[in-house]
């Protein structure tokens, strides 16, 4: 799969970042997955896979930035890495203060800002490379991530270490201990997803056969992660009673599924066989890598030799070239509509607020239509970019 990357913007990206905001807005919005049937089992389908090829798509973002097909050096690769720290930088702030609104969504922005630091040292890396640290931190970091959340669950270290970071402080938040081990979306744990993608977008993606490559290695990641997960909880003895008894529920999905729960109280060592998306197991990167490598793939050839099929995808497409200003908007739309003029079927679990995520899908392919149609780049897209501008000072 090694090869030089073909240049130029890949519409099958946008059309699968497109359909990972999408994800994040049936997550976020409409009913719950237990209202079951067709419509419970897509939205549980999208529940955590979404964010995490929302993350593998910000690391191929990463190396467009820092140099595609070819990695920038010199001047005009510090000039890329300070274009990255502010850009972190921005995504960070901007996630802080939508936290701020306090609705029920899990910001992911702010964490996003780390975890380009995070990986940003690796962009000059072949795609081999880039995929073996990727499966090295498939298979240590979760091990790493259930240490240190043993300790903090059984001491107060954690504690004492946020009363003391400025970021807590200033946030509000538990600061750095929240973004690397306790948070929804761990650095630890997440950064295997933007090293994925930091090896995707080193292929080149028009040559032939790299894309079906790319959805077999997704199957088999997927067949992998939550097959490997179903077996170890059956074939480990006592693995399905202690996942069941820690999380006070069935543990049936959890090779699988969120609606497994989390661990009330203590987590268990099985908790590591489990896959749901959200567990933070190396069976559930493996299995959410998978997806999204086959999303990925199935995007690019959609896009490229399926115009019948693209058409209508389009605004789906036209939704992922301005992820960030709709990811901010529908937030923004959740606080207005829960805080300032509060509308029932917002927070309605039932069938019945399945207009309001359609409502909130419609107004976003809408806008971006509209929007990509006149300008280049979304609105929120724009003023990040303008952020950046000093980056070119850099000598």
């Amino acid at each position: 799969m090694a090869g030089t990357p073909s240049t130029g913007r890949l519409v099958g990206i946008d059309l699968a970042r497109g359909l990972a905001v999408c994800g994040m807005y049936a997550a976020h919005v409409g009913p719950d997955v237990a209202v079951g049937g067709p419509v419970g089992f897509l939205l549980e389908t999208a529940r955590g896979r979404c964010s995490a090829l929302f993350a593998l798509l910000a690391g191929f973002s990463l190396v467009i930035i820092t140099g595609r097909p070819h990695p920038r050096t010199g001047r005009a690769g510090r000039q890329a890495m300070a274009r990255i720290v502010i850009r972190a930088i921005v995504l960070a702030v901007l996630g802080y203060a939508l936290t701020a609104l306090d609705t029920d969504v899990a910001v992911i922005l702010s964490f996003y800002g780390l975890l380009f630091l995070a990986v940003l040292p690796l962009y000059r890396l072949r795609a081999g490379t880039l995929a073996l640290i990727a499966a090295a931190g498939a298979l240590v970091m979760p091990l790493l991530l259930y240490a240190v959340r043993s300790s903090i669950e059984g001491g107060s270290w954690a504690d004492a270490v946020a009363a003391r970071d400025p970021l807590a402080r200033l946030t509000g938040t538990d600061g750095f201990i929240e973004l690397l081990f306790t948070g929804e979306y761990p650095v630890l744990t997440w950064m295997p997803f933007l090293v994925a993608g930091m090896a995707v977008a080193r292929l080149d993606l028009i040559r032939p056969g790299v894309r079906s490559r790319l959805a077999l290695a997704g199957g088999g990641l997927a067949l992998l992660g939550y097959g490997g997960s179903w077996l170890a909880l059956h074939l480990v003895p006592h693995a399905l009673s202690t996942v069941e008894a820690a999380t006070n529920g069935s543990a049936s999905s959890a090779w699988w599924s969120d609606t497994v729960g989390e661990p009330m109280n203590h987590t268990p060592l099985a908790w590591l066989l489990v896959a749901a998306p959200h567990s933070q197991t190396t069976f559930s990167i493996l299995g959410n890598t998978g997806v999204a490598l086959a999303v990925v793939a199935g995007c690019l050839t959609v896009a490229d030799r399926m115009p019948c099929l693209m058409g209508p995808a389009r605004p789906i497409a036209a939704v992922g070239a301005m992820a960030l200003t709709v990811y901010v908007l529908h937030i923004v739309a959740l606080w207005f509509l829960t805080d300032v003029w509060p509308v029932p079927a917002i927070e309605d679990d039932s069938l019945n607020a399945l207009p309001v995520l359609l409502g909130f899908l419609v107004a976003a392919a809408a806008l971006a239509m509209v929007w990509t149609a006149v300008f280049r780049r979304g609105p929120l897209e724009y003023l990040l970019h303008q952020a950046t501008r000093p980056a070119r000072y850099i000598k």
